[in-house]
């Protein structure tokens, strides 16, 4: 396989490690392993990008632009926020305040825009050869049932209108329901669960659509420029509780990156985000027991076919005592499990300077191994 490796450099315009020191990790792990792609972002320093995209061309290796969307954007423009279903402010609860994101709207022309005009002002002469655009989603149950009963401003409470969900409606069965508003009938592995409640499932359903359509408005104005786009993308089995729809989004990108996170007890990790659902909906009927194992995983890659874009199933490398307690067998489990598939990419997630040497070396032994 291919590796495209993503690199944190830091917030917006906080000072981060030193440009040299990133510089020559990333350098280091591509003379072990086959890269074919950088993903690296959204700290604003031009002259790092530069130095590092010199070096990533000589070797035909692309760079692409890590840049969120529905978060984080707002520290450095305004923004609409997004609102709950009663249309009132999103108040993320306490125990989850400090990992939380804090979502603005996804049916806001201004957000959409704030993306472009960030990217033109900051990173347009910095040499990237793409963007991937993240947490291009809805909230999930990580702000608690208000975050996932979401957007319902009244911009948002128009597109669902035109999309048949009366939003007043919806927020009055669900204090009407409670827990009950989130009964599940179905709940394959590709995540696409069925609720008991039509009105829930299609509002689930519509916000499923909005999202897309934001991300299919990003997309084109990106590729228009010449740029390949990718996506972060929950992984299937909760990409719904996020408001993200595999089939939807992937048709408007070059590629997607699967969150496949086993091991992460933070934002977008698979057992964490699952977890949510039932900490904030304990009521709700239908939820079952997750395991995560190799076997879970291969049902996550065999959700991953058929999409109209390139699939390259993201792997979390990176290790951190309190959140991602990962090892190196992990990961040679987990890109085996990719390779085993016929994927012919995978990345290595999400920060691959704090990736333990170890880790690297499972990557390479895997590649001498085939």
């Amino acid at each position: 396989m291919k590796y495209t490796l993503q690199v944190f450099s830091g917030p917006w315009h906080a000072a981060g490690e030193s440009p040299e020191k990133t510089v020559r990790r990333i350098g280091e792990i591509c003379s072990r392993i086959p890269v074919e792609r950088v993903i690296v972002g959204w700290r604003t320093d031009p002259a790092f990008y530069r130095m590092l995209g010199s070096r990533l061309r000589r070797a035909g290796i692309e760079m692409l632009l890590w840049l969120p969307v529905f978060t984080e954007v707002r520290e450095m423009t305004d923004t609409e926020e997004a609102l709950d279903l009663s249309g009132r402010r999103i108040v993320l609860p306490a125990e989850q305040a400090e990992t939380a994101f804090a979502f603005d709207c996804p049916s806001s022309r201004k957000n959409i825009r704030a993306v472009g005009d960030i990217y033109e002002k900051y990173f347009a002469s910095c040499g990237f050869d793409g963007v991937f655009l993240d947490r291009i989603r809805g909230q999930s149950f990580a702000a608690g049932v208000p975050g996932v009963l979401s957007c319902g401003c009244e911009r948002c409470r128009e597109a669902y209108r035109r999309k048949g969900v009366d939003t007043d409606a919806v927020w009055k069965q669900y204090e009407k329901l409670k827990d009950s508003f989130f009964d599940i009938t179905s709940y394959p592995m590709n995540g696409q669960f069925i609720l008991k409640d039509p009105q829930a499932q299609r509002f689930f359903e519509a916000r499923e659509e909005i999202v897309a359509e934001a991300a299919g408005e990003l997309c084109r104005y990106f590729r228009e420029k010449g740029l390949t786009v990718g996506l972060d993308l929950f992984a299937p089995y909760v990409s719904r509780l996020a408001g993200q729809n595999y089939q939807l989004t992937s048709r408007h990108a070059d590629f997607v990156k699967p969150m496949l996170y086993r091991r992460t007890e933070a934002p977008a990790g698979i057992g964490y985000e699952y977890e949510l659902f039932g900490r904030y909906a304990p009521g709700a009927r239908g939820r079952s027991g997750l395991t995560m194992d190799r076997a879970f995983l291969d049902t996550q890659l065999e959700a991953l076919s058929g999409l109209p874009c390139r699939v390259c199933p993201g792997i979390e490398v990176n290790y951190s005592p309190e959140e991602v307690r990962t090892d190196a067998d992990y990961v040679t489990e987990s890109l085996a499990a990719v390779r085993d598939h016929g994927f012919e990419s995978a990345v290595l997630s999400w920060d691959i300077p704090e990736a333990p040497d170890a880790h690297i070396e499972a990557v390479a032994v895997l590649e001498r191994g085939h």
